[in-house]
């Protein structure tokens, strides 16, 4: 069998192992320690804003404190994107409130801004006002920031910025993580850059990153004795894995032009081909093109291209599946327009990561020029 192509495997810069050596030389082997500090210290000065960082176990750690710091409780509701991984819904529900599902636009995939506002004028008029806005930069391409601030600012909801996907993107100049009320980021083996498993809680204020440290170390209250007027949890980053990530942002920029020169490639051996597509970058905005994504014209074309690639050992994976699509979230409100259906039965999500090979690259080129010559 020939070598496997993965989606997106993680990319090591060679100078995690002494920072990782560093911690167990000083027995800083806990979720505390000076890697977990400066991991967060660089990421605030790679985000270029003033905004406090807090190193978390996920993340979807990071969404969940940042919905419990906007006061979010049961019954409560939350308008989220629904084209995005579960993780960005999961939170909601585990705070007992209601997920409400809004749409994408074609121009970058994300919330539809139109369908959000149709969404909060309806909630209000049933005497339920969201208490929050979840928006995700899909696969590294910005959301359209302007408009859905300016409507979160009109009915004054908190935007939390979903930026799993997009570290190293930017909006008219400005770094993706630092426009939302809070922003999250994930650092999953899949990510730009990875450690392994780990996420961060990016807050406008030093006093909402304490709220969040403080609850992310299981609440536990300033006292010799162990004592708890908080539910807290189990969600500070391990200074082991925050010296991986210290490592990781040597490379980070680097990584972003590998994953961009990567998509240029596709574009420019596809170009002439008119049953791809690929998903443009709107003026101002900057992708870290996280994932490489083409749109066929059809389910079957799709699903064809990913089979046959699967036959030669490579992994592509279809768009996320929508969330108001998903068995669990079968009875959520949604406000839709078609356009994330649409994108999940024609789109294809193929091999991106920073490591690919020219060869890799060719394989993958040959395999689709093969499918489409047949």
């Amino acid at each position: 069998m020939k070598p496997k192509i993965w989606l997106s495997s993680p990319h090591m810069s060679g100078t995690e192992q002494s920072y990782i050596n560093e911690a167990f030389d000083s027995n800083w082997v806990a979720p505390l320690g000076p890697n977990v500090t400066g991991f967060e210290i660089d990421l605030q000065s790679y985000l270029k804003a003033d905004r406090h960082v807090s190193a978390l176990a996920s993340g979807t750690s990071a969404l969940h404190l940042s919905l419990i710091l906007l006061g979010v409780g049961n019954g409560d509701e939350v308008i989220c994107q629904s084209k995005t991984f579960s993780a960005s819904a999961n939170p909601i529900v585990y705070q007992g409130a209601n997920p409400v599902f809004v749409d994408s636009e074609r121009d970058t995939w994300n919330m539809c801004p139109i369908q959000l506002e149709i969404a909060i004028k309806d909630r209000i008029s049933k005497g339920k006002k969201p208490k929050a806005i979840i928006a995700v930069h899909l696969y590294g391409m910005p959301y359209k920031v302007d408009e859905i601030n300016e409507i979160a600012i009109k009915y004054e909801i908190p935007v939390v910025e979903d930026s799993a996907e997009s570290l190293g993107s930017h909006y008219k100049g400005q770094n993706c993580g630092t426009f939302g009320e809070f922003s999250i980021l994930s650092f999953n083996g899949n990510k730009i850059i990875t450690t392994s498993g780990g996420g961060a809680l990016v807050s406008k204020t030093l006093k909402n990153k304490e709220k969040a440290v403080f609850l992310a170390t299981q609440a536990r209250d300033n006292a010799p004795h162990y004592l708890h007027s908080h539910i807290g949890y189990n969600y500070r980053m391990s200074n082991i894995i925050a010296g991986i990530g210290r490592g990781q942002m040597t490379i980070l920029d680097s990584h972003v032009a590998k994953r961009r020169a990567n998509h240029e490639f596709y574009a420019n051996a596809f170009k002439q081909n008119e049953n791809i597509t690929f998903l443009q970058e709107p003026q101002g905005h900057f992708s870290n093109r996280w994932l490489s994504c083409v749109l066929l014209n059809s389910k079957s074309t799709r699903e064809g291209l990913r089979l046959a690639l699967e036959k030669e050992n490579i992994e592509s994976r279809p768009l996320w599946k929508p969330m108001h699509q998903q068995p669990v979230f079968k009875d959520a409100p949604r406000y839709l327009n078609g356009v994330s259906d649409d994108l999940f039965e024609k789109g294809l999500c193929l091999p991106s990561g920073s490591n690919l090979t020219d060869n890799e690259r060719d394989r993958v080129i040959t395999t689709i020029k093969s499918y489409f010559s047949i």
